[in-house]
């Protein structure tokens, strides 16, 4: 009976030892957990690119670039439709929109 009572106490003291150990590693998760999403965050705000003119927007966005919800106005023939869909492109390239229309250098 004696034996039992040893074995307790010695998993017990290994168990109260664990627990500053445990309680270290949550700390430094919570320390390291707002910085890398804090990286990811600043990953995805990307300044979008400012083209000269439509000629060398072309050339990546061949249909133009548009506000989300944007819609081609054109007076004769069909509105483009399959444009690059990016409000932050659009508004580094708004002064590309000849008609105003939310949609920078539309072309079919």
């Amino acid at each position: 009976m004696g034996h039992m009572v040893s074995d307790n106490f010695s998993r017990t003291g290994a168990l109260m030892n664990r627990i500053p150990l445990a309680a270290a590693v949550i700390a430094v998760a919570m320390l390291v957990a707002p910085a890398q999403s804090a990286m990811a965050a600043s990953a995805h705000t990307v300044a979008a690119a400012k083209y000269q003119n439509c000629t060398k927007l072309h050339h990546m966005y061949p249909h133009g670039v548009g506000k989300s919800g944007a819609h081609d106005h054109v007076t004769s023939g069909k509105p483009v439709k399959n444009f690059k869909v990016s409000t932050a492109l659009y508004n580094a390239n708004k002064g590309l929109d000849r008609d105003k229309d939310n949609v920078a250098c539309e072309a079919r």
